[in-house]
């Protein structure tokens, strides 16, 4: 928890951006135990802030403290790719964190705990932490596709000439990676005062087609190539709105993006999969927005990124087994 995505986070948090300006909050900061003397800096700053919603800050090393009677779990850690490293050996070592984060949630949170994994391959480590704990609902799990989906919103906004928070609707459907496809055929524009579909107001179709999505989908990296280091800032921006979205629900007539349990979904995608769809939020529980038509273009893309998910799946269940 003292990385460079939670210590972007927990300010925002602690200062009431997500839960509410009322509601009071107690931080738990778990991480592995040669982070502790960081995690010291991070509660003291977190104190010097002196935030009057902050009760209390807790650090630990201890899963039997660090997910106790928790109301929202964000899993921001992961184990990262090294350099060499097969995506098979990164689902290994990350199946392994994250069944265990599973079993302690269900052990020790809340049964109405609602749960968000960030650290990558988000899609798949959720699905594990959730096989893992079988007490909690599935519905309460979801991964971070809520980056992409911001990022996707702002690269129309910037080509429309209006702010970001003009467009809405847009939609990143499958996974968080580069096979994740942006899709704005039910976007929407303001632009001068009326609400336009994004195709009329881009008026750029080999744009929307091309490079608008392969920029959405390597976005994290050429983060990485610039700055040397991975997206903090955004990131922690898209965890408070996923969450805030969670605890207070999305506006009449919008939709936001998540990557949630499949099951019964209307769209064809493989039933056990955490998968990213539009949603929809209300009393803390979600929905898929059916009914969406989707051309042959969006169809393929939807399906590329599932079988890639499919593939992710089988050879992290493998290991989950064993």
């Amino acid at each position: 928890m003292s990385g460079q995505i939670a210590y972007s986070l927990l300010y925002s948090i602690a200062k009431g951006d997500v839960f509410g300006k009322d509601q009071p909050i107690i931080l738990v900061l778990l991480d592995i135990p040669p982070m502790l003397p960081v995690l010291d800096g991070v509660v003291m700053e977190l104190q010097d802030c002196a935030l009057p919603l902050l009760r209390e800050v807790i650090p630990t090393d201890k899963v039997e403290v660090g997910f106790k009677d928790l109301d929202a779990a964000i899993l921001v850690g992961s184990m990262p790719r090294k350099e060499g490293m097969e995506r098979k050996d990164l689902l290994k070592a990350n199946v392994a964190i994250f069944k265990a984060q599973g079993a302690a949630l269900d052990k020790y949170a809340k049964k109405t705990v609602k749960v968000l994994v960030v650290g990558n391959p988000a899609n798949t480590n959720c699905l594990i932490a959730s096989k893992s704990a079988p007490s909690i609902p599935k519905e309460n799990f979801s991964c971070l596709t809520r980056l992409d989906h911001n990022r996707a919103s702002s690269q129309v906004a910037i080509r429309c000439g209006v702010p970001a928070d003009n467009v809405k609707n847009v939609i990143i459907w499958g996974n968080h990676s580069s096979t994740q496809y942006p899709d704005v055929h039910h976007a929407k524009v303001t632009v001068q005062g009326s609400e336009v579909a994004a195709y009329d107001a881009v008026k750029d179709d080999a744009w929307l087609k091309g490079e608008f999505i392969s920029t959405v989908q390597l976005r994290g990296a050429a983060v990485i190539k610039a700055r040397k280091l991975s997206s903090a800032m955004s990131a922690a921006k898209a965890i408070c709105d996923h969450m805030r979205d969670i605890w207070f629900g999305t506006k009449e007539g919008e939709f936001i993006s998540m990557g949630v349990y499949a099951g019964g979904n209307s769209y064809g995608i493989p039933e056990d999969l955490i998968y990213s769809f539009p949603i929809q939020l209300k009393n803390k529980g979600w929905k898929v927005v059916d009914g969406l038509p989707i051309n042959d273009f969006s169809r393929a893309k939807m399906e590329a990124t599932a079988a890639e998910l499919v593939d992710e799946r089988d050879t992290a269940m493998a290991f989950l087994s064993q």
